[in-house]
C-alpha cells in the first residue's frame, strides 16, 4: 500500500511540497482530514478506470456470499477485496511520473543552464531501457562523481537548477539516472525496479574508464534517498561506494502511512499489506560506508524525526547530520551555506577525523 504525497517531489525546485499541493497556507488541503478524502477519491477512480470488471466481479460474489453465508463471510471477503484493491493501487498513490504535465515526454537539457553533458541511455538490470545525463568536470578524472537519485515526481531535467550547484561548488561530475517510467526511461516504476535501475547507475559508473571510480557519491533526495540506501546496503556493492548523502528521506513507507493517516489501525497492519516498503530504517544499520543526513527541520511533509531516526541506526562509524533549521521538504538546498556545509561535511565523514564519533551539527538559524 502506497499513500498519496509520501515523499512527492515536484519539478519545481524552489516550490515546496505544501505549494504543491495548495495554493495558499491557508488552503483546506492542509487539513489532515482532506488529505484523506483525496487519498480515498484517488484509489475510488484508479479502480473505477482500471479495475472496474474486477471491482464488479467482486461485488457480485460478496451479494452472492452475503446470501449463502450471512454479514460475517461478506464482511471478511469485503475486507480482502479492499485490501487487494487498495494493494494494486499503491503503485499510483506513490509514483508520479506524469506530474508537471509532459514530463514523460519532455526532459530539459542541462546546456539550458550552461551545464556540459553526455545524453546516455542504459540498461537495467532486467534490459529495461533508463535514460540518464552525464555532466563531466574539466578534469573529470580527477575529481568525485556523484550519482543522484531523484524524487517521484518529474524527471531529471527538474532537478538541474540544484545539480548545477553541486557541480559548482563540490567540484564533482553528476551522473542523473531516470528511473523506469520516468522522464524518457522505458518501464513502469515499481520498489524492485528502481532497485535495478540503481544497480545499473553504479554498474555504469564503475564500467568506465574516464572517471575515478574510487570516488563515487551516492545522493539520494527523498524517495530517491529510500533508493540511495538500498543500493549501499547491498554486499555486492560494500567497498564500491566512497560516500551516501541522503536528504530528507524516509524512515519506511508504512512509517510515512501512520503520519499521514489519522487511522489508528494503520500501524497494526501486517507488512505484507503494503505493496511498496522501501525499509530504509531497518537497512541503515548495516550500512558501514561515510554517511550524511541532511535534514531539513522546516520539512512538512517528511518528519525531520525521520531523519534523526535514521542518522541514529545508521551502522556506520563515520556519520553526520547536518540540520538546516528553515530547510523544507524540496527546497533545503536552497538556503544559503548549504553547499559549503554539505562540501565541509562530506570531507569529515571521508577522513578520520569522524571515525568511532557521532557528529551532529545545526545551521544557526541565521545562516539560513
Amino acid at each position: 500500500m502506497i499513500y498519496l504525497s509520501v515523499c512527492h517531489e515536484m519539478a519545481c525546485i524552489n516550490i515546496d511540497e505544501e505549494k504543491l499541493i495548495s495554493n495558499s497556507s491557508s488552503s483546506p488541503e492542509k487539513n489532515p482530514d482532506f488529505l484523506v478524502i483525496r487519498v480515498i477519491g484517488r484509489i475510488v477512480i484508479s479502480v473505477i478506470k482500471q479495475c472496474w470488471a474486477l471491482s464488479s466481479a467482486m461485488f457480485i460474489t460478496i451479494c452472492i456470499f452475503y446470501w449463502i453465508f450471512g454479514g460475517i463471510s461478506a464482511f471478511i471477503l469485503l475486507c480482502f477485496s479492499a485490501a487487494g484493491i487498495v494493494y494494486r493501487a499503491g503503485d499510483q498513490l506513490l509514483y508520479y511520473p506524469e506530474i508537471p504535465l509532459n514530463s514523460r515526454i519532455f526532459v530539459p537539457a542541462p546546456n539550458t543552464l550552461d551545464l556540459p553533458f553526455e545524453n546516455v541511455f542504459i540498461k537495467s538490470m532486467d534490459s529495461t531501457k533508463l535514460h540518464a545525463y552525464f555532466i563531466p568536470q574539466p578534469q573529470m578524472q580527477q575529481c568525485a562523481t556523484i550519482l543522484f537519485f531523484h524524487g517521484n515526481a518529474g524527471n531529471i531535467g527538474h532537478r538541474l537548477p540544484n545539480v548545477k550547484g553541486l557541480f559548482k561548488h563540490l567540484q564533482a561530475n553528476i551522473f542523473l539516472v531516470e528511473y523506469r517510467g520516468y522522464g524518457l526511461s522505458e518501464g513502469t516504476p515499481s520498489e524492485s525496479g528502481l532497485y535495478r535501475d540503481a544497480q545499473a547507475a553504479l554498474n555504469y559508473l564503475l564500467n568506465r574508464e574516464d572517471i575515478d571510480q574510487r570516488k563515487i557519491i551516492i545522493f539520494g533526495r527523498s524517495l530517491g534517498g529510500a533508493v540511495a540506501i538500498d543500493l549501499a546496503s547491498r554486499a555486492c556493492n560494500i567497498g564500491k561506494i566512497a560516500c551516501v548523502l541522503i536528504e530528507n528521506s524516509f524512515t519506511s513507507i508504512p512509517d510515512m502511512a501512520i503520519q499521514i493517516f489519522p487511522w489508528k489501525g494503520l500501524r497494526y497492519l501486517p507488512l505484507w499489506f503494503h505493496k511498496n516498503k522501501f525499509q530504509s530504517k531497518k537497512k541503515v544499520t548495516s550500512l558501514q560506508c561515510p554517511m550524511v543526513f541532511i535534514s531539513g527541520l522546516s520539512d512538512q511533509l517528511v518528519p525531520p524525526s525521520m531523519m534523526l531516526d535514521l542518522y541514529t541506526h545508521c551502522g556506520s562509524e563515520r556519520k553526520f547530520l547536518l540540520q538546516i533549521p528553515n530547510g523544507d521538504h524540496n527546497g533545503t538546498w536552497t538556503k544559503p551555506f548549504y553547499y559549503k556545509q554539505l562540501e565541509k561535511a562530506i570531507q569529515d565523514v571521508c577522513s578520520d577525523r569522524l571515525l568511532n564519533q557521532q557528529h551532529l551539527q545545526v545551521l544557526p538559524v541565521n545562516a539560513v
